[in-house]
């Protein structure tokens, strides 16, 4: 925190500065002869009739008295990231990512995109229904890239209309951390996530975009254990977790697009591969576009693990996108998967930015 050179704390921070990132520290009840401090780190969203608001990294909102507020100041932006990482907008990978795992329909509202991709249970009617969830929170929130054009209460009222007509709950994407790169160079949603907080929209699947050099990833000897293919098969289907029988057809739809897509396989080897309709040891998924490689879908059999197939799969994949000129790639993982975040880790993929969806409160 600021201090003077009298030792006193300062608060160096007001209205002004709402949109950056800053650190407070306040009392909690200053009114209590056991008040103590408190120190809260994040965007300043809001400074109104004597209260602020701030954002955390993790999309949690702060509300402080102005007057239990004792030292604060603005924080500066994160240093840049290390030697070999690839640098990009928050905007930039936003676009990307959304390109290599496309939504079965989309429609623009201003310069933010609302995405849908619906299952339907057999035998069942998607508006007669509750709303249920379609196939992945990617392919069915709305991306808020710019402006809506439209205040929030339109704005909101028309997402939520949206989304109800296809038998879905309305979601949004929310940016609420860059994890390097200069000022001006990445573009957070704290604001949002602050307002739709105040409209009950509540937070949930919390994830991290991640990104990495291409090739110390594919700087080793191919591994004949892995087949690259374009077409997606029953096969690869029958090991990927998020989709189920239901959604066998949605999930093929959005998981072949994109603009140039890769399929990776690890047969089973032994006696269990005479098991012709049991899964696959390993699979994996690569999309390349441009300079990058989308990375999806790295999934192991439980009884298959510890065999170095995960990164045989992304070596592999990471080749072929280095062959059609990418390099740098991205992948997304939630937090709390710290197998997969532990391998990562290792592979050189730091992360870029946190994201997270915010749902629409039931009427």
């Amino acid at each position: 925190m600021e201090f003077t050179i009298s030792g006193q704390l300062e608060v160096r921070i007001s209205p002004d500065d709402v949109g950056k990132r800053v650190s407070v520290r306040s009392l909690t009840g200053p009114d209590e002869p056991s008040a103590t401090f408190t120190d809260t780190v994040g965007v300043l969203t809001s400074w109104t009739d004597g209260v602020l608001k701030i954002t955390r990294r993790d999309g949690t909102g702060v509300s402080l008295q102005e007057s239990a507020v004792v030292a604060g100041k603005t924080v500066p932006p994160p240093p840049d990231r290390r030697r070999g990482v690839p640098a990009a907008a928050v905007p930039e990978l936003q676009e990307v990512a959304a390109r290599g795992w496309p939504a079965l329909e989309t429609e623009r509202l201003g310069e933010w995109t609302l995405r849908a991709s619906p299952v339907t249970p057999h035998g069942a009617d998607p508006v007669a229904d509750q709303p249920r969830e379609g196939f992945t929170a990617r392919g069915n929130s709305v991306l808020p890239l710019g402006s809506c054009g439209l205040d929030w209460e339109t704005a909101l009222r028309e997402i939520v209309r949206w989304y109800a007509a296809r038998g879905l709950p309305a979601k949004i994407q929310v940016t609420t951390e860059a994890g390097g790169g200069r000022p001006g160079a990445t573009r957070t949603d704290e604001r949002l996530a602050a307002a739709l907080a105040d409209r009950g929209w509540t937070a949930e699947r919390h994830a991290q975009m991640r990104t990495g050099a291409l090739a110390p990833l594919a700087d080793r000897e191919p591994d004949a254990r892995v087949l690259l293919h374009r077409e997606l098969s029953p096969e690869w289907l029958s090991l990927y977790g998020r989709a189920s029988d239901d959604s066998h057809s949605t999930a093929a739809r959005v998981l072949s697009g994109g603009p140039s897509v890769w399929f990776a396989t690890v047969p089973r080897t032994g006696p269990e591969a005479a098991e012709a309709d049991g899964p696959p040891a390993a699979i994996g998924r690569c999309v390349v576009d441009g300079r990058w490689a989308g990375f999806a879908a790295i999934e192991v059999a439980p009884d298959q693990r510890r065999q170095g197939l995960a990164e045989a799969v992304m070596a592999e994949l990471a080749r072929h996108a280095l062959a059609e000129g990418a390099s740098a790639g991205y992948l997304q993982v939630e937090p709390d998967n710290t197998a997969a975040t532990a391998l990562y880790d290792g592979l050189g993929f730091t992360v870029h930015h946190l994201y997270h969806y915010r749902r629409a409160p039931r009427e």
